[in-house]
C-alpha cells in the first residue's frame, strides 16, 4: 500500500517534457521543508491505495506519460516496485525527487528529475552527493533559484562539479513569486551559462486557487 495525496491528469509544466499530457501521481510525505514549497498540502494528507488501484486510475486517464512526485516519492519503499510495473506496461515514467534520498533503488529506464537544493531553499545541506554518480546522462537536474545569490551558488556548483559535461539536461527555474524570470534569464545570458530556463506552465494556465488538471 502507498499513501497517495492525489492522482490527476494535466500537462507537464516543467522538465524537458513540458507541455505534454501527463498523469501525475502525487505521494504524501516529505523529509524536507523548503522555503518555497508549493505543495504543503501533500506533507500529511492522503489515503492508502494498492498498486492495482493506482495503476487502474492511471489506465483510466489513458496517457502514456506518468510522473511520480510529492512530497518525496522515495520516502515510501513501495514506490520503486510500482514504477517498475508501469515501465513493464510500456509507460514513460518520470520521478521527481528532492535529491536527499539515494536513487540507487530505481530502475534505469526511469527518467529522474532531481532537485539540487540551493541555499535559498534552506535545504542545501541535505544534498546526497552520491546521487550524482548514480544519475544517467539523460536524467535531469533542477535548480530552483530564489535570488542572485542563489543563482551564483548554482552557477558555481555546476562549474566546480563539471555538471554540464556529465548531464544533458540542467534546468533553472525562478522560484514562483520570489524571483522574476527575466532577472534569472539576464544572469544566465550574462554568464553564458549553458542551462535550460523553464517556467512552471501550470502556474500560468491555472492561477492560484484552481486545480492544475482533471
Amino acid at each position: 500500500m502507498i499513501k497517495v495525496n492525489e492522482i490527476f491528469k494535466s500537462i507537464q509544466g516543467e522538465s524537458t517534457f513540458a507541455g505534454l499530457p501527463c498523469t501525475f501521481v502525487r505521494l504524501s510525505g516529505c523529509n524536507l521543508r523548503c522555503t518555497y514549497c508549493d505543495t504543503n498540502y501533500a506533507l500529511y494528507d492522503g489515503r492508502l491505495l494498492s498498486d492495482k488501484e493506482i495503476i487502474s486510475k492511471i489506465e483510466e486517464y489513458g496517457v502514456k506519460l506518468v510522473e511520480f512526485t510529492g512530497g518525496e516519492p522515495l520516502l515510501q519503499e513501495e514506490t520503486p516496485p510500482l514504477l517498475k510495473m508501469l515501465l513493464d506496461k510500456g509507460y514513460t515514467v518520470l520521478i521527481e525527487t528532492n535529491g536527499s534520498i539515494c536513487i540507487g533503488c530505481l530502475d534505469e529506464r526511469l527518467r529522474i528529475i532531481m532537485d539540487v537544493k540551493t541555499p535559498g531553499s534552506g535545504m542545501n545541506k541535505r544534498i546526497n552527493y552520491r546521487n550524482f554518480l548514480l544519475l544517467k546522462k539523460t536524467d535531469e537536474l533542477k535548480f530552483v533559484v530564489t535570488d542572485e545569490a542563489d543563482y551564483i551558488w548554482s552557477r558555481d556548483f555546476i562549474l566546480e562539479n563539471r555538471l554540464a559535461e556529465k548531464f544533458e539536461n540542467i534546468l533553472f527555474s525562478a522560484a514562483y513569486k520570489k524571483l522574476e524570470p527575466k532577472k534569472l534569464v539576464s544572469w544566465i545570458l550574462r554568464d553564458r551559462l549553458s542551462v535550460r530556463v523553464q517556467l512552471q506552465l501550470h502556474k500560468y494556465i491555472w492561477p492560484d486557487g484552481e486545480h492544475e488538471g482533471v
